[in-house]
């Protein structure tokens, strides 16, 4: 065969293998690519919104507000929308997705069921009957220090069905020492106790 037949032959093969590199770098990668990991692995939430907002949105959500939540460590994230016109918010939850894999903060789905039980470190059980039945067997597990009480919805439903009392069994080592106030395992908290804490919804176990 002809040398400049040949070189011409290397020469075309090693173009063609350039060319198709350079095709691939210069395609973008998919939004859970392993690699992002490393070029990427802690992204700017605002910035990752505005490029999403962008790409996928033709920039409808200009005026979406995202933001990190400190306290929400039930879920990872909430969407408040006030209706046609009106503001619309999400929020994610940093203590969940902070030091997460990026992929969490970007893939369309996945589970927190682990994390979330890992932050419900304030546990009561009931001494009543309730402490036998499905599904909670009287446990109450929460993120908060909020022991069960009549701010609770289910409240007034097991005083009728159980009647039992809330023992706070479990809570963070060295919970107790860092301030007041704080209910001592073991021991059920007082009507004055229970007069300070927040309505919010209860999260059985």
């Amino acid at each position: 065969m002809d040398e400049d037949l040949v070189l011409a032959l290397r020469l075309q093969e090693e173009w063609n293998l350039q060319g198709s590199e350079r095709d691939r770098a210069q395609a973008p990668l998919s939004l859970v690519d392993a690699s992002w990991e490393l070029v990427d692995p802690t992204p700017d939430l605002q910035a990752l919104f505005v490029q999403f907002n962008d790409r996928f949105f033709w920039g409808q959500l200009e005026a979406v507000e995202v933001k990190w939540s400190l306290r929400m460590t039930l879920c990872a994230g909430l969407c408040s929308y006030e209706g046609r016109g009106g503001m619309c918010s999400i929020r994610l939850s940093e203590p969940l997705l902070k030091l997460r894999p990026r992929k969490d903060l970007v893939e369309v789905y996945h589970t927190f069921h682990d994390e979330v039980d890992e932050y419900r470190r304030h546990w009561w059980r009931c001494n009543g009957p309730c402490q036998y039945k499905k599904p909670y067997y009287g446990y109450v597990k929460r993120a908060t220090n909020r022991a069960p009480s009549v701010h609770d919805y289910w409240w007034a439903e097991h005083q009728k069905t159980c009647g039992g009392t809330y023992i706070k069994i479990k809570e963070p080592e060295n919970y107790s020492k860092k301030g007041k106030g704080k209910t001592k395992v073991g021991k059920q908290p007082t009507a004055a106790e229970n007069k300070g804490n927040s309505a919010l919804p209860c999260l059985l176990g």
